[in-house]
């Protein structure tokens, strides 16, 4: 968890109003470290409106980091009077966006709001620039793929087209019959792993936007072995072909790897229950759950700025899964130790470009009975 973090955010208008895009950085105060990064193309619309967008998803990263405390930086004299309340919201279009910003400061203990010159603002300005540029190719002509009947957009305030992500837990290994801790050892599918894996490859061969035009959905795995295998099964029955992404490698158990529960215990008894209780311990030579977190979201952001308004399929393991579905919920750590994955499951989140996410399906295994 991230107690105290700085916000600088950003947003441009070419014509004000036109294309507009913004850009949000979260980072570390003390180091200067970046934490996350947010940009999206929001269409035609004011520097303003665009500069609020900034500062929303910037807020919103921020909540999902956990942090306490903000420091927002900003070169638009409005939008940090208007948020210091110093300055009035008069203009309709405005209000709704400033209260939806207000929501989200709320859920933090303390938020600081400073203007600074253009000039010290130049990450978040990149951001949004490189928005307004994506955003001529997001207004070429797209191929139509077919969408639910109803969309979750008009329950939830949502806008733009998201970015849906099957979250496919690989298949069986001998290390989970044995429920060994089992992170970054790179062991292969059981014969019945790679029957799941086949069994998962048939359901989503058989579902709807998966393949467009005779063109299959991007298939991310982790660099394992059995996230291969089984995203090789799904890649045979799109007709399409595996990338790979680090991000999204499972825990790394450090010494603890290949152990039982019980033998990780009587090894590491204090150890282990402190680990259980604070996700900011990482286990013996290992990595901590936040710091699975923190990289498991730079691994979607990357992916959602190369792929955005697509449908993706991500091959990994049970804790980037759990990761993504935690901040499809905007939930807290102790989501990893209450919800359960089971084996070839498939889970479903939608994340949209203002910020907002939505989950459609978790730890479905009715493809395995």
């Amino acid at each position: 968890m991230t107690d105290h973090v700085l916000v600088e955010a950003d947003g441009g208008s070419r014509g004000n109003p036109g294309p507009a895009g913004y850009g949000a950085v979260v980072k570390d105060p003390a180091t200067g470290e970046v934490l996350a990064e947010r940009k999206a193309y929001v269409g035609i619309a004011t520097n303003n409106v665009a500069e609020y967008g900034g500062l929303i998803a910037g807020l919103a990263a921020a909540a999902e980091l956990g942090a306490s405390t903000v420091d927002v930086r900003m070169d638009s004299k409005l939008v940090v009077e208007q948020m210091s309340g110093r300055w009035k919201v008069k203009h309709p279009s405005m209000q709704p966006l400033n209260a939806e910003a207000k929501e989200l400061a709320a859920r933090f203990s303390r938020v600081h709001y400073e203007w600074i010159p253009r000039a010290e603002n130049s990450h978040a300005d990149g951001l949004a620039n490189e928005a307004m540029d994506a955003g001529k190719q997001a207004e070429a002509p797209k191929k139509t793929v077919k969408q639910d009947r109803v969309s979750p957009v008009g329950w939830t305030g949502a806008t733009g087209t998201p970015t849906k992500l099957l979250l496919v837990r690989h298949g069986q290994t001998a290390m989970s019959v044995e429920k060994r801790y089992s992170g970054r050892g790179d062991v292969p599918l059981t014969e019945h792993g790679k029957q799941q894996a086949a069994a998962a490859a048939k359901r989503l061969g058989a579902m709807e936007g998966l393949v467009v035009d005779g063109e299959a959905a991007p298939i991310i795995a982790s660099p394992l072995i059995r996230t291969q295998q089984t995203a090789q099964a799904i890649a045979d029955a799109l007709g399409g072909r595996v990338e790979t992404h680090p991000g999204l490698i499972e825990t790394d158990f450090g010494e603890w790897e290949g152990l039982t529960f019980k033998e990780a215990m009587d090894r590491d008894p204090e150890f282990q229950t402190s680990w259980l209780s604070d996700t900011s311990i990482a286990a013996p030579g290992g990595e901590s759950f936040d710091g699975v977190h923190r990289r498991v979201r730079k691994a979607r952001d990357e992916l959602i700025a190369k792929y955005g308004g697509r449908t993706l399929v991500l091959v990994s393991h049970v804790t980037p899964i759990k990761a993504l579905l935690r901040m499809g919920l905007d939930a807290g750590p102790s989501l990893l130790f209450r919800l359960h994955l089971d084996l070839a499951s498939l889970s479903i989140v939608e994340f949209y470009p203002d910020g907002n996410a939505s989950v459609r399906l978790v730890n479905d295994i009715s493809h395995l009975s």
